[in-house]
C-alpha cells in the first residue's frame, strides 16, 4: 500500500497511516454494496439496465459538479459557490444563442466566464482564509446576480431562459441510443474519462502532489517552494470551469434554462466528498474516492425514491448517513499530527 512521506520543519519524517487512506474506500464499497442488495430486495426493477442507466446519468452530473468540491477540499477549503455558478451557466448559455451567438462560441465564452468567476474566488479566499467559506458564497451570489440582471433585460423572466436547445448538445447528455456501440449517454464516457485522467493528474505530476502537501502541511509546501496562493487560485478556477461545464450539460438534459438548477448541488457535492472519505481538513483522500461517494449518493437517492420517500424524508436519510461518517473520519489523526 502507499502511504505519504514529507519532511518536517525538524527533519523528521511525517507518515501517514496508509489504513487511513484506504478506509474511506472501504466504508464506501460496504455502503455501496449494501444498498444495492437493499434496492434489489426492496424495489423492483432496481437492477435493472435501466436504472442503472439513469443512475450513472444522474451520477455524471453530481460527479462532474464534485471536481472542485474534491480539489478544494484537498487543500482545506469548500466551495460553497458551485450551485450558483451552475444556475449561472445554465440560463447564461441559452441567453447568449439567443442573443445570435453560436453555440460553441457560447459555451467556450461560459467557460471561461466560470474559471474567471472561481479564479476571483479563489483568490478573495485565500486573501481571507477566515471567511473563505463566506466569501465563495458570496461571490456565487454576485456571479447568479449578475447573470440574472443580463438575462432579464428586456424579460421578466430573469431566472428562466426559454431558447432552443442544439440536438448535438442533447445528445450528450440525454442520449436515448448508443454511443460507440454503448447504450449510455456521452456525458457518462466524459465524466469517466475526465475522472481517470484527473486520478492520474494527481499522483503524477507536480501540480497534484502540491495540492496534496498544501494540505498535509503548509509550512512544509512553503519550504519546498510550492505557492499556496497560486494553487489554491488554480484549483478554484477549475472548480468555477467544472461547475459551468455542470451547467451547460445540464441545460442539454433539461431541454430549458432554469438559475435553480444548481441548488441542489449546494451540499450534494460536500456530501459527496465526505462519503468518499476525503478529509475536509486537507492532506487526505481524492478524487477516485468522490467517486464512490457520488455512487453511494446517487444510488441511495435512487433507493429512496423507489420506496415512495418524500424530499424531506431524503434529506433526512441523506443526513443520517453523513452524521456518523464525519464522525468515522474525524477519528483518524489529521496528515499533519502522524509522525
Amino acid at each position: 500500500m502507499v502511504s505519504t512521506v514529507m519532511k518536517t520543519e525538524t527533519g523528521m519524517t511525517m507518515r501517514s497511516n496508509p489504513l487511513r487512506t484506504y478506509k474511506g474506500i472501504s466504508i464506501g464499497f460496504g455502503l455501496l454494496a449494501c444498498l444495492l442488495v437493499l434496492g434489489a430486495l426492496l424495489v423492483p426493477g432496481f437492477v435493472s439496465s435501466q436504472n442503472a442507466r439513469s443512475i450513472l446519468l444522474l451520477a455524471a452530473f453530481l460527479g462532474l459538479a464534485s471536481i472542485g468540491q474534491t480539489l478544494c477540499a484537498l487543500v482545506g477549503a469548500l466551495d460553497l459557490s458551485i450551485p450558483y455558478i451552475i444556475g449561472g451557466a445554465n440560463i447564461l448559455l441559452p441567453s447568449l444563442m439567443v442573443a445570435g451567438l453560436p453555440a460553441p462560441l457560447a459555451m467556450l465564452l461560459v467557460l471561461l466566464l466560470g474559471a474567471l468567476v472561481g479564479a476571483t474566488n479563489g483568490a478573495l479566499s485565500f486573501k481571507l482564509q477566515g471567511q473563505a467559506l463566506i466569501m465563495s458564497l458570496g461571490v456565487g451570489f454576485a456571479a447568479v446576480g449578475a447573470v440574472q440582471i443580463y438575462t432579464s433585460l428586456g424579460s421578466q423572466f430573469g431566472g428562466t431562459v426559454f431558447a432552443p436547445v442544439p440536438e448535438w448538445l442533447r445528445n450528450i447528455s440525454a442520449f436515448n441510443g448508443k454511443f460507440f456501440g454503448l447504450p449510455i449517454p456521452p456525458v457518462i464516457i466524459i465524466w469517466a474519462v475526465i475522472a481517470i485522467a484527473l486520478g492520474w493528474l494527481m499522483h503524477n505530476t507536480w501540480f497534484g502532489r502540491s495540492i496534496y502537501a498544501i494540505g498535509g502541511s503548509r509550512t512544509a509546501a512553503a519550504r519546498l517552494g510550492i505557492s499556496e496562493f497560486k494553487v489554491w487560485t488554480v484549483i478554484h478556477s477549475v472548480s468555477g470551469a467544472m461547475s459551468a461545464i455542470t451547467g451547460m450539460l445540464l441545460l442539454g438534459f433539461s431541454g430549458g434554462g432554469f438559475v435553480g438548477v444548481g441548488d441542489p448541488y449546494l451540499f450534494t457535492t460536500v456530501a459527496a466528498v465526505v462519503i468518499g472519505g476525503t478529509s475536509l481538513l486537507g492532506g487526505a483522500g481524492g478524487y477516485g474516492a468522490t467517486v464512490l461517494g457520488v455512487l453511494v449518493l446517487t444510488v441511495l437517492t435512487s433507493l429512496l425514491v423507489g420506496l415512495g420517500l418524500s424530499f424531506p424524508a431524503q434529506q433526512a436519510v441523506v443526513g443520517l448517513l453523513i452524521v456518523p461518517m464525519v464522525a468515522i473520519y474525524a477519528r483518524s489523526p489529521h496528515i499533519r499530527n502522524q509522525i
